[in-house]
């Protein structure tokens, strides 16, 4: 899954080729290129356009100008000596920064393509399904019991969101229609209507004080990961629910359990993963307070994808500005 950070704009580079003579590789891992590469060609008519293989001994080599890329082994990078710029089909980049990567290639990420309308959609059902008990009644009708549970208050439900970029702030809009109390914590201040802003380390404590369900979709960098743990999730309110959306890294997987345990923590949907599948002995498939999902909650939405990647692309080479390129020392 493939998730969405803060955007800075790119500058054209003068020593980008005509459009003439684009040279364009994929290289997506866990990926099937065909659609993508018949997209790509469709709105690049007359450029080069491969699917990346590593290289043989007694076959030349190809370079490309621009990749479109997920996940890419560092072979790819070592051996494309003459890219310029990598555009990522997803919105996290946290697999890229783990590469080495030349001082002068740029990554470019999307904008959006359609991933923000899906997380609202899976975080408001996961915020709504824990507010209205609908677990407890499921379990209930399993059982053919016909059950009442006191329903809760709405403006003691507060919601917080961990991330406001595109995708937390398309997720704080969509929990205002519902009309629950939302905040957001970012690095940097932001103003939404309707939504409280809490911003940096020092502001943190009163935001994860004042929070009932925490909704993460903070990008993984070198001081988000482990950030949900036992320290941070023991400051949520009694009864607290944890939402993950963004990486499996971000959560310190026994504090939750214990913190379910003992009972300070009511619940927790889960999309995301250390280990991706998860594997079948892992605890949180059998805990009863906990809902696995696939990685799910944003998925690439292939067309919408193509078109903005090739847009940029475009852009670029008529030595237009774009936006999306990804700053290295923050991460995203």
């Amino acid at each position: 899954m493939r998730r969405g950070i803060k955007l800075q704009k790119v500058r054209p580079c003068s020593s980008l080729r005509k459009l003439a003579h684009m040279k364009i590789a994929f290289c997506c891992t866990n990926t099937k290129a065909e659609p993508w590469l018949e997209g790509l060609r469709a709105h690049l008519p007359g450029h080069d356009i491969w699917e990346w293989q590593p290289a043989q001994p007694s076959q030349p080599i190809a370079l490309a100008d621009h990749a479109v890329v997920w996940a890419p082994p560092q072979a790819f990078i070592d051996e494309q000596t003459q890219l310029q710029n990598l555009f990522n089909i997803g919105a996290g980049v946290d697999a890229l920064l783990q590469l080495q990567l030349p001082s002068t290639l740029r990554i470019v990420r999307l904008n959006d393509a359609g991933m923000a309308q899906q997380m609202a959609e899976y975080v408001c059902h996961a915020v709504i399904r824990y507010f209205r008990a609908l677990d407890g009644y499921e379990a209930d009708t399993q059982d053919m019991r016909w059950s009442f549970r006191k329903p809760a208050i709405r403006s003691d439900f507060s919601v917080g969101i961990l991330g406001a970029g595109i995708l937390g702030t398309r997720v704080a809009q969509a929990l205002r229609y519902f009309e629950f109390p939302v905040q957001v914590w970012s690095r940097s201040p932001k103003h939404m209507e309707g939504v409280q802003s809490f911003t940096g380390a020092q502001q943190l404590p009163a935001f994860l004080k004042s929070t009932r369900v925490l909704v993460n979709l903070l990008p993984l960098t070198v001081e988000t990961e482990n950030i949900l743990n036992r320290h941070h999730l023991e400051q949520l309110l009694p009864g607290a629910y944890l939402i993950n959306v963004a990486r499996g890294r971000h959560l310190v997987d026994q504090d939750l359990i214990d913190l379910l345990d003992n009972g300070h923590m009511a619940g927790a949907t889960l999309d995301v993963f250390r280990t991706e599948p998860l594997p079948p002995s892992h605890a949180f498939w059998q805990h009863p307070q906990i809902t696995v999902t696939p990685h799910t909650s944003a998925r690439t939405l292939r067309d919408e994808s193509i078109a903005q990647i090739t847009g940029k692309i475009k852009a670029l080479e008529r030595g237009e500005e774009i936006w999306g390129r990804v700053d290295l020392v923050r991460g995203y």
